[in-house]
C-alpha cells in the first residue's frame, strides 16, 4: 500500500507549501498568504468535522478552525523544522474549545451580550483576512459600530461565565508547575466550628439544673452507663433514663432556637 506521504502528488504539493512559506517569511505578501490558506484549508475542515454534532452548526465551527489556521500561518516559522499541518492544528484545535467555552455559556447572561459575542468571534475572521493580524479591540470596536465598552463587556463575559474544574491548571511564574484552582480556594476554618459549637453547648447547659448537669457529664463524657449512675445518685434506672430524654429534649429546642 502506497502512503499518502508517497505519493507525488503530495511530495510536489509539500514543496510548493514550503516554498510559498519561504517567499511569505520574506515578503509577507497578502497574495502569498492567502494561496497559503488555500492549500491548507483542508486541515481546518478535517478538524471542524471532527467537532460537528456537538450543539453548534457546522459551518460556524469552520470559520472558527479557518481563523485558527490564518493564526497558525502567521505565526509559523519554516526554519523550527516542523510540519505546518503538525504546527497548524493544535491552534486550529484551541479556536475551536475556545469558541465552544464562549458560545457554552455555563451561566445564563443577557442576550444581547450573547449575540454580540457571535459578531466579535465572526468580526475576528473578517478583519484577521483584511488586516492580515489579530484585530484589536478599537479594530473591532469601528467594524461593528459598537463601543469599546461594549466589547470588552462581551468578551470579558465570555470569559467569566465559563464554569472551570478546581482541577483545571494553569501557568505560574513560581517553582511550583501544575498549580490547580482548588488550591487558591478558601476553606472551613475548623476552630470556628468548633468555638460555634462550644458556644451552642454552654447556651444549652445553662437549662438544665444541676442534677441534668450532673448526668449528662456522667452518660456522655465519663462514658458511664444509665445502671452505673443510676447506683451513684442512689435512683432508679427509669429515673436517669427519663432525665436523659428530658436533657436531649432542652438540647433540641436550643438548637432549633439557634438555627431560627
Amino acid at each position: 500500500m502506497v502512503r499518502a506521504k508517497d505519493r507525488p502528488n503530495y511530495r510536489k504539493n509539500k514543496e510548493i507549501i514550503q516554498r510559498l512559506f519561504r517567499e511569505y517569511a520574506e515578503s509577507r505578501d497578502p497574495v502569498i498568504r492567502d494561496e497559503l490558506i488555500r492549500r491548507n484549508l483542508y486541515i481546518a475542515e478535517i478538524l471542524a468535522k471532527k467537532y460537528a454534532n456537538k450543539g453548534i452548526e457546522y459551518e460556524d465551527i469552520y470559520q472558527v478552525a479557518s481563523l485558527g489556521l490564518i493564526y497558525a500561518i502567521d505565526r509559523y516559522d519554516l526554519t523550527k523544522g516542523f510540519e505546518f499541518s503538525s504546527f497548524a492544528t493544535p491552534t486550529i484545535i484551541g479556536e475551536i474549545k475556545k469558541y465552544f467555552r464562549d458560545k457554552g455559556w455555563s451561566i445564563r447572561v443577557p442576550r444581547r451580550i450573547q449575540e454580540l459575542s457571535k459578531k466579535i468571534n465572526n468580526a475576528k475572521l473578517d478583519l484577521g483576512q483584511k488586516l492580515h493580524r489579530p484585530p484589536t479591540v478599537q479594530d473591532i470596536s469601528e467594524y461593528l459600530g459598537v463601543p469599546e465598552e461594549s466589547i470588552l463587556e462581551a468578551m470579558e463575559a465570555s470569559n467569566v461565565y465559563n464554569l472551570h474544574s478546581l482541577e483545571s491548571s494553569f501557568d505560574s511564574d513560581s517553582e511550583d508547575k501544575d498549580l490547580n484552582l482548588s488550591l487558591f480556594l478558601g476553606e472551613d476554618d475548623r476552630n470556628y466550628q468548633r468555638f460555634e459549637n462550644q458556644d451552642f453547648l454552654l447556651r444549652a447547659m445553662e437549662k438544665l439544673t444541676e442534677i441534668e448537669k450532673t448526668i449528662l457529664k456522667e452518660r456522655y463524657i465519663q462514658q458511664k452507663t444509665q445502671v452505673r449512675i443510676a447506683e451513684d445518685l442512689g435512683m432508679s434506672q427509669m429515673t436517669v433514663s427519663r432525665l436523659e430524654k428530658r436533657i436531649i429534649a432542652k438540647f433540641r429546642k436550643e438548637l432549633m432556637r439557634t438555627e431560627n
